[in-house]
């Protein structure tokens, strides 16, 4: 038997999530701009492998540039209100008195070399956590996530995928926008086209906000079946424990220079306690779902990647926090940590472990040159 190729399939979002929340992890924990470096390829490597032709598959152009202002936001900070170290000095800027009660913030004065960059890798790090999670936004549908969130969370869960599809379809409606602008001989821009762009983008997202909310009340969206009172305070408390059991252990694995087995143990009792809580709280909900998504081997293995990218750093932190981390004192070329670098690049795997997305441009196919001239001269 001969295999072919892998038949086009949309791979459960969940998959993407984990994987883009395991790659966020690993942004998190290092100031290494080849670290970062590597880990916006790796995004963009898998984006552009296995995004599809939705509205959202072609929002994470604008996560990239929503990262590059918030580098240039935080370098511009810094050169304005920001504190020089170092031995380098690049300039000097004219520099404000302030009292003593601001110790700390200076108001231009000598600007450093040492300090500049690592204001710019601070910047590039929080770049790199908008631009992995803008990633699984482009690679996940919304909608989808949407059937795949619990009973007990179901409230919580169609607002945070509204939330979330609103970038998408924002970009979606300035595309049609502009297309419709340049078809009708506008070719106004800059800000002088912001008017004329920004109006008419309003009422596309007021029109799809009142067609959404449509679309759930005729679904029977918020029927709920009456539970005893015990149970709603049971599965509240649980829910409550969890919550607080999670960020703070999810804090103390973002925090840099701490030990892992305490954060661990939190996740892991945070995580217990949610699945009870979910499982009791989901009875309330009568729900139907039509052809649920699988969770097959290609979504283990997705989120694989990601887990395993994030449980690389974490490793490589514990065993030796500085080689994630840029010192600026003595200022030196960062170096590439193996163990770290990896783990990015099993993360790059996704791009090869997701099946191939489905075109929705080739579910109809144009008619040949020869079939259109025969509609031509039925018509």
């Amino acid at each position: 038997m001969t295999h072919g190729p892998r038949l086009p399939r949309a791979l459960h979002p969940g998959a993407w999530w984990v994987w883009a929340l395991g790659l966020a992890v690993a942004a998190s924990r290092t100031t290494n701009p080849l670290l970062l470096a590597l880990l916006l390829a790796a995004t963009a490597f898998v984006v552009a492998a296995r995004r599809d032709s939705s509205p959202w598959g072609r929002s994470y152009r604008m996560y990239l540039l929503l990262g590059a202002v918030v580098v240039g936001v935080r370098v511009v900070l810094h050169v304005l209100v920001g504190f020089g170290y170092g031995g380098h000095v690049l300039l000097r800027l004219p520099q404000v008195p302030l009292p003593a009660w601001a110790a700390g913030i200076q108001l231009g004065g000598p600007l450093h070399l040492e300090s500049l960059l690592d204001a710019a890798f601070e910047g590039l790090r929080l770049a790199t956590l908008i631009v992995c999670l803008g990633a699984a936004n482009s690679l996940a549908n919304p909608k989808r996530l949407l059937r795949s969130v619990p009973g007990a969370l179901h409230e919580i869960g169609v607002t945070l995928v509204v939330s979330v599809s609103v970038l998408p379809q924002l970009a979606e409606s300035v595309r049609r926008v502009r297309r419709a602008r340049r078809l009708r001989g506008d070719t106004s821009r800059g800000l002088r086209a912001v008017p004329r762009v920004a109006l008419p983008v309003l009422q596309d997202a007021l029109d799809r906000s009142i067609q959404l909310a449509a679309a759930m009340d005729s679904r029977g969206y918020g029927r709920a079946v009456p539970v005893r009172s015990a149970t709603r305070r049971l599965t509240g408390v649980l829910l409550l424990a969890s919550l607080v059991l999670l960020c703070v252990g999810g804090y103390g694995l973002l925090m840099t220079g701490g030990g892992l087995a305490a954060p661990v143990a939190l996740v892991l009792a945070g995580g217990a306690l949610a699945a009870g809580g979910l499982a009791l709280g989901g009875r309330q909900w009568v729900r139907s779902r039509y052809r649920p998504d699988a969770w097959r081997a290609a979504e283990w293995l997705t989120a694989g990647c990601g887990l395993a990218c994030a449980v690389a750093l974490l490793v490589a932190g514990a065993v030796d926090d500085g080689s994630l981390m840029t010192s600026m004192q003595p200022l030196h070329v960062p170096a590439l940590p193996p163990l770290a670098t990896v783990g990015v690049l099993v993360a790059a795997l996704a791009a090869v472990t997701a099946p191939p997305p489905v075109d929705h441009r080739r579910r109809h196919p144009a008619p040949a040159p020869a079939e259109r001239l025969a509609l031509g001269a039925a018509r």
